[in-house]
């Protein structure tokens, strides 16, 4: 750390430590300059240290520390005026405000002294001549805190009512303040309506819009405007993440967490940041924060997870309970102590208050990573499955008789409904042994909890056929026995499962020509058959040792057995509506895979119409994602929106979580090929929230938060787009995801991050990027990574990390014959060159180098090609120019300044004649470098070749569209370097 030796290095030190980020490392760094000041003897030195050091203190967890080096400096201002500058004169006034809010934010300081602040406020802001504008906010401030509400729409009005002056705050805190007491006057509309030119750019400042992007929060979720909400707190937490003096704009994304279902998220908050529970520099901001930290545990305890660890206080263990009842006894003191300085109940009525909100939302999915905590186990005695009311077995309260369970167990599975099994299991737990149930009873408890075990029930069902024959229906015994066969095959037993299900379905037929069995019967062997020859033909594509087209024309055969038997015959049974609808998929089936895919996608589309129309949506589901893939290997990208937009609808909550993410996911990329990114962001966003749901945060979660990252992106929405690509790169992995979904997702942050003007970090992030994709065989992507990198560190300021990138970007694309971007590369090294310790000789030679690569590449071109070319090197002659004209002023000789001109008037010359041999497409560069070649004659006092210059582009806009911007600004130019050509030729007379 270099000396201070003077104040030219003074006022350099506290440059940089104004930059520094928040807190108490700025803050000692401060106190160390005012230290090196004092021993300067200049007191305006001091009066800048004591300055810089009062503006670190309030943007800092130390506010109350602010106190006294204001006093010193309105000490010094009382005693020698003079002293001060006219910068350091307004910087004095305008930290009175800092003085009004920071007493009324520190309990301990009486309302009476504030008071009398207020009045010192007023009198020295009158004798500066300043308006009360500034003095009847603070009014207003005080009034609102305190809870007098009549004297605070008494200082709101005047507030409004007073001139804006040099003292007034910025637009954007005047509109924040504004917004948040309509919020407290319960007109959130009113507050949203204030803060839009905020939200929407066109005021702002140090911290704005943050604050309000994190006040807007609860308003927008009360009006039910949640899209904004979930947008606000993307964008404002990236906002507020890294400025420690934002406790209170913090609390408030905490409280968001809380109310829309995003426990975890906010647990995740309150670890970032645990400086803040006990930092007591703001009270105010602390009573915010430890409010919505007990508002949060509240809510944990509810889900009944009190118990669970929770990030708190340091130096010890903390759980959600212990946690809420810490926080809520310190908000409370902290509020109480407030009061009894206010002589009010008011800010312990708001805080109240707020710790008792209630969620707003169930869950609002964010985009980013956060699973929901899972609550503790239901008690043992908690029913399974949701049955209807039915009578009490007495003695059990509460739990449902087993004749009921029969009887809703068996409607489920008559009528197809999901869940049956789990009612079935339902009844097998209540029937134990059996004891006193009908064989019918037993064999089918024993059928259904085979199907739900799988291979490992192939006894069960040998056990239920027995029981349906016992029970006198030997169709049913068959059809268990065929169940068997088919879970068989589906372990991998295929020859011994066709077997079994050929010599049972020679049986059923038999039985059912007899009149011994029914067709519901005689369809589910017949169907089991079909299954198992399905099987075979897999295994048969899948090199298997069958002969393929045998196997699909036997299958085929079977398939086409159970809707010449079902169809007519079913009546009311949807089970035997369910049988045809089979059918039809399973010949889709077979057409695909004999390459038939027109055909497989219209009879899947049967087969999903026919399970709607049998009102069984639910199992349409799956052959809509069939016809989905179909459609989009055909390119038939809205016939595949058309039919995963129904496999959504219709499988409705019935789809399993991860199912439901992947038809969101699915829809998303449709949707995003259609150029729909906002919809497609949202199906994205649903597609992360069922993902984290299922439990597949880290694998189709991140795949999904990488996809709704690159819509977000498109939509020009950078801040949220950043948050949630962040969250997705936590878990990409190129092992699981593959290193193409990783190269993405950094090549978007880094576009993001470009945006928003962190070029730091977009360079690190491309340059991650650019280091996956080296190896690769195609080298474009590593190439256009390198070079984007390179403009990341330029506009970094780091200039000699920028000339290696862009020199590796152009090695690589010298290797890729890509000769506009090698010279692009080539121009952009030599103007870091200039501004750097190699000055304009070594910016000279690159920009030459870049001319004499596009020549060559331009003489070997053909076609197309040679346009672009050309307007490439048009291009890098007018650069040259202005890279020349711009270095003369380094120059130390008039005569060498005349010759830098005179080069950089002969490169532009060359540019207007390749720009002409382009012919219209080139009219616009033309233009723009022949005047550029005008101003340089002027400059080198030729004002005739000037006017020259200017005439040719006039007359080059003979007859054009006038309406054209481009074309009126060149004339306008045209004509104003007339004009001092005019003036110059005068000037020359004389």
């Amino acid at each position: 750390m270099s000396e201070i030796t003077d104040f030219d290095a003074l006022r350099r030190a506290l440059a940089e430590n104004s930059e520094e980020p928040e807190g108490p490392a700025r803050n000692a760094r401060a106190e160390q300059l005012l230290a090196e000041a004092e021993k300067l003897n200049i007191p305006l030195a001091v009066i800048e240290a004591l300055g810089h050091q009062l503006k670190v203190y309030n943007y800092s967890s130390e506010k109350d520390r602010m106190f006294v080096p204001f006093a010193r400096l309105l000490r010094m201002w009382d005693e020698r005026p003079e002293d001060f500058d006219e910068y350091e004169t307004h910087s004095l006034h305008w930290v009175f405000k800092w003085m009004s809010a920071g007493m009324l934010d520190q309990p301990h300081i009486p309302l009476a002294s504030i008071e009398k602040w207020l009045g010192e406020m007023e009198h020295r802001y009158r004798l500066a001549g300043h308006s009360e504008r500034a003095v009847r906010s603070a009014e207003f401030s005080v009034a609102a805190h305190i809870g007098d509400l009549a004297r605070a729409e008494r200082a709101y009005a005047a507030w409004l009512a007073a001139d804006r002056d040099a003292m007034a705050d910025c637009h954007a805190c005047e509109l924040h303040g504004q917004g948040v007491w309509q919020v407290r006057c319960g007109r959130d509309a009113e507050a949203l309506r204030l803060w839009r030119p905020v939200l929407e750019g066109e005021f702002s400042c140090a911290h704005e819009p943050h604050t309000v992007l994190a006040s807007s929060l609860a308003p927008l979720l009360r009006l039910g405007r949640l899209e904004e909400a979930r947008a606000h707190h993307l964008r404002g937490f990236r906002l507020v993440r890294p400025m420690e003096s934002m406790r209170g704009a913090y609390a408030d994304h905490v409280e968001f967490c809380a109310l829309t279902g995003n426990e975890a998220r906010g647990l995740e908050l309150l670890a970032e940041r645990p400086a803040y529970f006990t930092d007591t520099g703001h009270p105010r901001s602390r009573l915010d924060f430890l409010a919505v930290v007990a508002l949060l545990m509240d809510r944990l305890t509810e889900l009944g997870l009190g118990a669970q660890r929770v990030p708190g206080p340091a130096g010890r263990t903390w759980t959600a309970r212990e946690l809420a009842a810490h926080a809520r006894a310190e908000a409370t003191d902290l509020a109480e102590r407030f009061d009894r300085r206010n002589g009010t109940s008011a800010v312990g009525d708001r805080i109240r208050a707020r710790m008792a909100q209630r969620p707003l939302e169930e869950r609002l999915p964010l985009g980013v990573r956060t699973v929901r905590p899972a609550p503790a186990p239901a008690p043992a005695t908690a029913p399974v499955v949701d049955v209807p009311d039915v009578p009490d077995v007495p003695g059990e309260p509460g739990l449902p008789d087993l004749p009921a369970l029969l009887a809703e167990a068996r409607r489920l599975s008559q009528t197809l409904r999901p869940h049956a099994l789990q009612a079935w299991a339902a009844v097998a737990r209540a029937a134990g042994d059996g004891t006193g149930l009908e064989p019918r009873d037993r064999a089918e408890i024993a059928d259904h909890e085979a199907m739900a075990r799988g291979p490992e029930g192939l006894p069960l069902f040998e056990r239920a056929a027995d029981l349906y024959a016992e029970a006198g229906d030997p169709g049913e015994a068959l059809a268990a026995r065929a169940r068997a066969a088919y879970i068989r095959a589906l372990a991998g037993e295929v020859d011994a499962a066709l077997a079994a299900v050929t010599e049972l379905y020679d049986q059923v037929l038999a039985l059912y020509a007899d009149e011994g069995t029914g067709v519901r019967q005689t369809a589910s062997v017949v169907m089991s058959r079909a299954r198992v020859l399905m099987r075979r033909v897999h295994e048969a594509a899948a090199g298997g040792g069958h002969d393929a087209a045998r196997a699909v024309a036997e299958a085929e055969a079977a398939v086409r057995e159970v809707p010449a038997l079902v169809e007519g015959c079913g009546g009311d049974d949807v089970r035997l509506a369910a049988r045809a609808a089979e059918a039809r998929a399973m010949l889709a089936e077979l057409a695909a895979l004999t390459g038939d895919a027109e055909r497989a996608a219209e009879l899947f589309r049967c087969s999903a119409d026919a399970y709607v129309a049998a009102g069984l949506p639910w199992f349409a589901v799956e052959y809509e994602v069939q016809v989905a893939a179909l459609a989009h290997q055909a390119g038939d990208l809205a016939g595949a929106e058309q039919a995963l937009r129904a496999a959504l609808e219709h499988g409705g909550s019935y789809v399993e979580p991860v199912g439901r993410a992947q038809l969101h996911l699915q829809l998303a990329e449709v949707l995003g090929g259609r150029d729909a990114p906002g919809e497609a962001a949202e199906h994205a966003l649903q597609a992360a929230h069922w993902a984290d749901e299922a439990g597949e945060s880290g694998t189709l979660g991140a795949w999904a938060r990488q996809q709704l990252g690159g819509f977000l992106l498109r939509r020009g929405r950078y801040a949220e787009a950043a948050e949630v690509l962040e969250s997705a790169l936590a878990d990409l992995s190129a092992e699981t995801h593959g290193d193409g979904v990783v190269v993405q997702a950094r090549w978007w942050l880094g576009d993001c991050l470009g945006e928003l003007g962190e070029h730091r970090a977009a360079a690190e992030e491309r340059l991650k990027a650019a280091d996956l994709a080296r190896h690769w065989p195609e080298q474009q992507d590593h190439a256009t990574l390198a070079h984007l990198a390179a403009e990341s560190l330029g506009n970094a300021g780091l200039a000699a990390e920028a000339d290696r990138a862009y020199a590796r970007a152009g090695e690589l694309w010298r290797a890729l014959g890509n000769a506009p971007f090698l010279v692009r590369s080539l121009r952009a090294r030599a103007w870091l060159a200039l501004g750097g310790e190699s000055g304009a000789a070594d910016a000279r030679a690159l920009m030459a180098e870049a001319i004499r690569e596009c020549a060559s590449a331009l003489a070997a071109a053909e076609g197309a090609d040679r346009e672009e070319l050309a307007e490439e090197l048009g291009g890098t002659h007018r650069q040259y120019a202005e890279l020349l004209a711009r270095s003369a002023s380094e120059e130390a000789e008039d005569a060498a300044i005349r010759a830098a001109f005179e080069a950089a008037l002969e490169q532009m010359a060359r540019a207007v004649a390749v720009f002409a041999g382009l012919g219209a497409a080139g009219l616009h560069s033309r233009t723009g470098a022949e005047l550029g070649a005008g101003w340089l004659e002027a400059d080198l006092g030729r004002p005739a070749g000037a006017a020259a210059r200017a005439r040719a582009v006039l007359a080059a806009y003979e007859g054009a569209d006038d309406g054209d911007e481009t074309v009126l600004a060149r004339r306008e130019e045209a004509a104003q370097m007339l004009e001092a050509a005019r003036e110059g030729e005068d000037a020359g007379r004389d």
